[in-house]
């Protein structure tokens, strides 16, 4: 019981595929344009109380107030996810979006209008809008912390409204703001509820349709349009940052007399075994893929060549050290793997020099007899037999 519930978890609140983090990038961009168009827009409202007649000044000037706060931190937040948008800062925002509306909500209560806060008829469904926006950044732990913040606030309003005021007093009846029930506020919460698991479903479905259209089928692991994607995307983040990165090319050695020799449903248990050894063996942060046939490509942000090095000398001996059960074969099949190491910015700083240089070193492991990483002849690495499992 515990393991399931420690799976449901680690799969609603776990970081989002580095391919929908940019999404979410990009979506965090297109919800700060939004927000900054709709405050521009609110401020029609405190104007009509204004050019109201007769001119109610105390709502006009609490309006007025209320909307040029929310337009100042929209045009803030346009300018910081432009220039710079950390991970957490999805997180601020889309919390700030669900903690403006608390806000507008709260200052009613403090100008003694308690049904106005708790039966809003407008500022409230501001809390749909801030829901839906989240699932636009593609990450579930915003959604979830959004809809707790929402819910959170919403109901603290409520416990201060009703524990504050007597709002069953007759005195409140006839208020156009209705009256006050718990059942109607239980049923708002239980609607922000569903509006943030709802959120939370879209992105784990954009999630799924993002990984069957970029997955290769056999292995699970990501296929060549996403990796040069991947590449280009990683390399363009190291320079802007001065960071290193590095990229390996992985071959089954000797793939086609297996596949001769055993058959083809054993190479496919092959790649299977080795992605599998591949997808547990690098970080959440490194892209792994299926370049095609039985070649796959590592990608290491912010790792330099010796680091790269080790990770691939390790890999390689855990492989040589695994055989491969096959249904053909009564005894397992050895497996051994080639690898090609290149790095930024050291040898080069394109996608193509960079790949280029790593599968010549590919080729190079393969002439000098296989079964071995190659890395650039100039770094200072540790010998290959420092990694062999006894």
């Amino acid at each position: 019981m515990k393991a399931d519930l420690k799976r449901f978890f680690n799969s609603i609140w776990s970081r989002p595929d580095p391919a929908l983090a940019a999404s979410g990038a990009a979506g965090e961009l297109l919800v700060s344009k939004f927000r900054l168009i709709t405050s521009c827009i609110l401020l029609l409202i405190p104007l009509a109380y204004y050019l109201s007649v007769p001119v109610n000044w105390e709502e006009a000037n609490i309006a007025l107030a209320l909307i040029l706060g929310i337009f100042l931190f929209s045009l803030a937040f346009y300018f910081i996810a432009r220039r710079f948008s950390p991970p957490w800062f999805t997180f601020l925002s889309s919390g700030l979006d669900a903690t403006v509306i608390s806000v507008s909500l709260s200052v009613f209560l403090f100008l003694h209008q308690p049904l106005v806060a708790v039966n809003s008829k407008v500022a409230f469904e501001g809390y749909f809008i801030a829901l839906g926006c989240s699932s636009l950044r593609y990450d579930k732990r915003v959604c979830l912390s959004t809809g707790l913040v929402a819910m959170g606030q919403y109901s603290a309003i409520v416990l201060y409204a009703a524990t504050r005021w007597n709002l069953f007093d007759p005195s409140f009846a006839g208020n156009s703001y209705g009256v006050f029930t718990w059942a109607t506020e239980a049923s708002r919460l239980i609607l922000m509820a569903i509006a943030c698991l709802l959120s939370v479903a879209i992105v784990s479905r954009s999630h799924n349709l993002l990984r069957l259209a970029n997955t290769d089928i056999l292995t699970g692991l990501y296929n060549r349009g996403y990796v040069d994607g991947r590449l280009r995307a990683e390399l363009s983040s190291a320079r802007r940052y001065h960071r290193n990165l590095s990229i390996a090319i992985v071959d089954v050695d000797h793939f086609k007399a297996l596949n001769d020799t055993h058959g083809h449903a054993a190479g496919d248990r092959v790649l299977c075994s080795l992605s599998s050894a591949l997808g547990s063996s690098f970080r959440q942060s490194d892209t792994v893929g299926r370049f095609g046939g039985e070649e796959f490509i590592v990608i290491m942000p912010e790792t330099g060549r010796r680091a790269a090095h080790t990770k691939l000398e390790s890999l390689r001996a855990r492989i040589a050290a695994t055989p491969v059960e096959l249904c053909s074969s009564k005894q397992p099949v050895g497996v051994t793997i080639s690898a090609g190491i290149a790095s930024y910015p050291e040898d080069g700083d394109t996608e193509d020099v960079i790949f280029s240089l790593a599968d010549q070193r590919l080729f190079r492991a393969k002439r000098e007899g296989r079964n071995r990483v190659v890395a650039p002849p100039e770094s200072v690495l540790p010998e290959p037999s420092a990694f062999l499992i006894p």
